[in-house]
Order: C-alpha cells, then sequence, then structure tokens
C-alpha cells in the first residue's frame, strides 16, 4: 500500500505519529538496541585507561597530576568531537556520522595499545575520544526518533546504561587479563570488538526516518520506504517539496532561537557540573580505592561496582521519571550523590562497604546524570537536534575534562579525601538545581 502525503509538514507529521503513536516493532527495537551496544563499547573504551591507570602509573612512573592529564586527554578530544563534528550528523546523517566514529574510535585504541611515550599516549586519547564525542548526540537522537513517545525516556536512558555495562565487562576482563597480559593487550582488545560494530551498523542500521524526510537526501525516497516496509507500514508515493528553510544549513545559532536561549544555557550549565563530579569518579575510583591499600584487583572491582551501579541507577530513573518527572528526578538523584561522596571521602571503608559505597554512588551520580540525554533530546527539534545534544555534551565536556585534572591535583596537594569529595559534591547541587529551572513547555517533543 502507498500513500501520498500533500505537504511536506503533513509527511514528518505523519512520519513522527507513526512512531510516536503506535508499539514499537522490532525494527525500532533493534536500532536501540545496536545504539545500546555501540555506547556499551563507548563505556569499554573510555573507562579502560582507569582500569589500566593502576599498573601503567608503576610501570612508567607517572605522577597524580601526569596521570590526570592523560585521563583528560580522552576528553579533550571528546568535547572537540561534540562541538565541531556530531553536529554534522545533522547535514550527512546520523548513519554516516556513526559508521565514522565507529572507525575512529577503533583506530584509535590500536593506537594506544602501540604508545611508548606519555606524549604518545596523549595524542592517542585525544584521537579515540574525537569518535567518541562524534558519536554520542547520533546515537540519542537516532534512538529518540526510533523511540515510541510513550517508550522514549525509557530508551534513550537505556541506551546510556550501556555505557556502565560496558565499563563493568571491562572491569571484570581487566581484573582477569591486564596482571598477566598488561594493559596494551587490553587495548588492542577493545579496539577490535569496536571494530566489529562497523558491519552491524552498515548493514543493519536504518537512517533516521525523520531526517530522511526533512533534509531529503539523495536517495530519500528509497530508504524511506526499505526502512517503512521493515516496519511493516503503508509506503510513501513520493516525498513533498522541502520550503526553502528546511535546505538551510544547520546552525549553533539556532539553539539559542524561538525562546530556546534560556533552556539551552540551563542545560548546558547542568551538564557542565555534572561532568566535573563524573569523571572525577569515573577517572579516580580505582587509584583511590588502590591507594588505600586495596590489591589492583581489588581497586580495578571498585570501579566496576560503580559502574553497576550506573547501570541499575540508569534504568531505574528512566522509569520512574515516567512517573514522577525527569527534571525531578535528576535533582534528587544528585541530592543523593552528594551525600554519599561526601561520606565516602569522610569514613574509613574495607573492602566491603567501598563496593557497597561505590555501587551506590553510580546508582545516583551517573543515573541521575543520565537523565539529562532524553532531555536534551526533548529540547529541540530533528533538524537541529544531533546539533542540541552534540554541543550541550560538547560545552559539558569542559567540565569533564576539568575534573580529573582538578581532582588529581587536590589529591597531589595533601588536601585529603574529606576535603576533595566534598569539593566535587557542591557541583552536583548547583547542577540538580538548574535542572529544575528547565520547565515543560520548554520541550519540543
Amino acid at each position: 500500500m502507498e500513500i501520498n502525503t500533500a505537504s511536506y509538514d503533513e509527511c514528518v507529521t505523519r512520519l513522527r505519529g507513526l512512531v510516536d503513536n503506535n508499539p514499537m516493532t522490532p525494527l525500532q527495537i533493534m536500532v536501540v538496541l545496536i545504539c545500546f551496544m555501540l555506547n556499551m563499547i563507548d563505556g569499554m573504551d573510555v573507562v579502560m585507561m582507569s582500569y589500566a591507570a593502576p599498573v601503567l602509573a608503576d610501570e612508567w612512573a607517572i605522577s597524580p597530576a601526569e596521570l590526570g592529564a592523560v585521563f583528560s586527554a580522552a576528553l579533550v578530544g571528546m568535547t572537540v568531537g561534540c562541538l565541531a563534528i556530531a553536529p554534522y550528523a545533522d547535514v550527512i546523517g546520523r548513519k554516516k556520522m556513526i559508521l565514522a566514529a565507529v572507525a575512529t574510535i577503533g583506530t584509535g585504541m590500536f593506537f594506544s595499545a602501540s604508545c611508548t611515550s606519555l606524549t604518545a599516549l596523549v595524542i592517542a586519547r585525544v584521537f579515540t575520544g574525537l569518535g567518541v564525542g562524534a558519536i554520542l548526540a547520533s546515537m540519542a537522537s537516532m534512538t529518540s526518533e526510533y523511540a515510541s513517545k510513550r517508550s522514549r525516556n525509557l530508551c534513550i536512558t537505556f541506551l546510556q546504561a550501556g555505557f556502565p555495562i560496558g565499563a563493568v565487562i571491562t572491569g571484570f576482563a581487566s581484573a582477569e587479563f591486564i596482571p598477566s597480559h598488561g594493559w596494551r593487550f587490553m587495548f588492542m582488545l577493545a579496539g577490535s570488538i569496536t571494530l566489529f560494530m562497523l558491519p552491524v551498523v552498515y548493514f543493519w542500521m536504518p537512517e533516521s526516518l525523520e531526517f530522511l524526510a526533512k533534509k531529503q537526501p539523495k536517495g530519500a525516497i528509497q530508504q524511506l520506504n526499505h526502512t517503512l516496509n521493515r516496519m511493516h507500514a503503508p509506503l510513501l508515493r513520493d516525498l513533498p517539496a522541502m520550503p526553502d528553510d528546511a535546505r538551510q544549513r544547520t546552525s549553533v545559532k539556532a539553539l539559542f532561537e524561538q525562546e530556546r536561549a534560556r533552556p539551552t544555557l540551563l542545560l548546558w550549565t547542568g551538564i557542565f557540573m555534572g561532568f566535573f563530579t563524573l569523571y572525577f569518579i569515573i577517572s579516580w575510583i580505582p587509584k583511590i580505592a588502590v591507594d588505600a591499600g586495596l590489591a589492583v584487583d581489588k581497586g580495578i572491582y571498585a570501579g566496576t561496582a560503580y559502574n553497576l551501579g550506573s547501570f541499575a541507577g540508569s534504568i531505574f530513573l528512566g522509569w520512574i521519571s515516567s512517573r514522577f518527572g525527569l527534571q525531578k528526578m535528576i535533582f534528587l538523584f544528585f541530592i543523593l550523590a552528594a551525600g554519599l561522596l561526601i561520606a565516602f571521602g569522610s569514613v574509613s571503608m574495607g573492602l566491603t562497604l567501598i563496593l557497597l559505597s561505590a555501587f551506590l554512588i553510580g546508582v545516583t551520580l551517573n543515573g541521575g546524570f543520565n537523565g539529562f540525554w532524553p532531555m536534551a533530546a526533548r529540547l529541540y527539534p530533528t533538524e537541529i537536534r544531533t546539533t542540541g545534544v552534540g554541543w550541550a555534551v560538547g560545552a559539558g565536556r569542559a567540565g569533564a575534562v576539568m575534573g580529573p585534572l582538578v581532582g588529581g591535583y587536590l589529591l597531589q596537594s595533601g588536601a585529603g579525601l574529606a576535603v576533595t569529595f566534598t569539593v566535587f559534591a557542591v557541583p552536583l547541587v548547583i547542577s540538580g538545581l538548574t535542572t529544575l529551572l528547565i520547565r515543560n513547555s520548554d520541550f519540543s517533543i
């Protein structure tokens, strides 16, 4: 069956309604699952350095400040990737951007494994970060555009839960293989798994329906109908002519037009503050646990417990936010995380309490933080969605770059864990408060 659409707006509205108002088809679920798998690999690639850090620090005699620079190198690349590369997905398409990013990440992991100097390793981590920064916004946009309205928050938080699951698997693998095979082996293994996803994305992930309808690249009608056929939906006879303004290139300026300036700046502030604390914890928990007297493998398990909590918290937030509101739940999670951080830094703990505290911090901190992605995806319409998400992540990444560096200097200066963790609790309170100031009326979907 083929249908005609009388106008451009009617075509876009029909496709959006097809996704919003019907149960998710196997194809839509597969898109979400592929994005979840990609985010698992992102989690593996990003946290690999934190698991390798104790061994690398001893092998190369690296100081805490130098180690902080290695941690932040990937984050610098992510920031550039988010700001300069990710927005082009609104021009070339989500699928092409994901393919390019996966190739970059896999190559960067192999480059990291071959490094013999601190400078080379920093460059390799920056290169890897470019791909990680470029891919996140496209995955969030793709998931948002294939998820039904009822399931959208849950699907996007499920997507983000892939990151900690990848980190958990990496933690167990690192504890098993790093002592016997070394840290380079783990980077090569991660690079191989990353590049394996290239054919998976190429053959099984469709392009965004909304992107094809709104931007109409070459072959758009064929791609649309191929995807609609896989969804068992009516096909389109043709695509209506695009209005002139739809052909304009996406601009960052659009993020501040039509009353978007206020929610955009609030979102950026919240993500910056959240990233500042989040990446301090992700980077330093294994090293802090080892410095507290735990064996290397037990220190890795502390990082694994944190990421397992991150997965549980992300899924829980996605479920509970549909009942009590996304902004309120992010605020509550962050307040609880701030209290847990202060307790973690102030109370002497054995192995069991360290693992339990790391798990609960993961539930509240990373679980709450992952609520930003459905919020960002909902703030912006399709034509600027990846630009909006990419710039939100990019603006916030400055906090991610600063967090491990500030943490490294605080720990090296002798400030102590109590002062350090209290300092990193404050941004969470600020982040939660800015989230509450974003109104439901600010969302476009």
